[in-house]
């Protein structure tokens, strides 16, 4: 286990990270609160603050608007950040400032500061994902699938540069949609179902005990 007694780690990111935190303070329905619980049934030596700093509808701008407040004032030794989705839902919609190549300078801008602020802070960074096998052209869908490598690509690239854990949800969701129908995991493609939200728990949790 990567992670050790008292450390923090935060969870940033758009919807999917939030997942009603509001209703059900202070981790929310999804991956966030399921990963804690399963850290509480797997490590129960392995005491940790976890904190979810999710908001619905976050774009990578939105993020750096905000990072001080809700990310960098609980001192993290973990910061894990999934976000993309929305920006590249404007970008199609025909706001050209969230194209891939600003989401990439705008988190790999987000990183350097934090590493600045945190030196020893450690990133674990979650690609975005689509749940869809839709292969119609001229879709939204397929616009969406299309599209999407190359918002993953520059958060491998990140993941690289700043040494972080990188997991790829995408290509995860991919594979089991090859499986299984698409709605097991989520009644659309952006936002998982319960078994979706644990999918991505069990890979943070298998990423950090390796």
């Amino acid at each position: 286990m990567r992670l050790s007694n008292g450390d923090v780690i935060v969870f940033a990111g758009d919807s999917i990270t939030d997942r009603e935190k509001s209703n059900n303070a202070p981790l929310g329905y999804g991956y966030v609160n399921l990963f804690y619980n399963l850290m509480l049934a797997k490590h129960p030596e392995t005491k940790i603050t976890v904190i979810n700093s999710g908001i619905s509808g976050n774009t990578v701008i939105d993020l750096i608007d905000r990072w001080d407040d809700d990310v960098l004032s609980y001192k993290p030794n973990w910061i894990s950040i999934l976000i993309g989705i929305n920006d590249l839902h404007k970008f199609l919609g025909g706001l050209t400032t969230f194209n891939p190549e600003n989401y990439y300078e705008n988190l790999r801008r987000l990183l350097k500061y934090t590493r600045k602020v945190l030196n020893n802070v450690n990133f674990i960074l979650m690609t975005p994902f689509y749940i869809s096998r839709n292969k119609l052209e001229g879709g939204f869908r397929a616009k969406v699938l299309e599209l999407l490598p190359q918002y993953i690509e520059k958060v491998r690239l990140l993941s690289n540069e700043f040494s972080a854990t990188y997991i790829d949800l995408h290509d995860t969701f991919k594979k089991l949609v090859n499986i299984r129908e698409p709605n097991v995991y989520a009644p659309e493609p952006v936002h998982p179902n319960f078994t979706g939200h644990m999918v991505i728990a069990l890979k943070l949790l298998e990423a950090l005990e390796i």
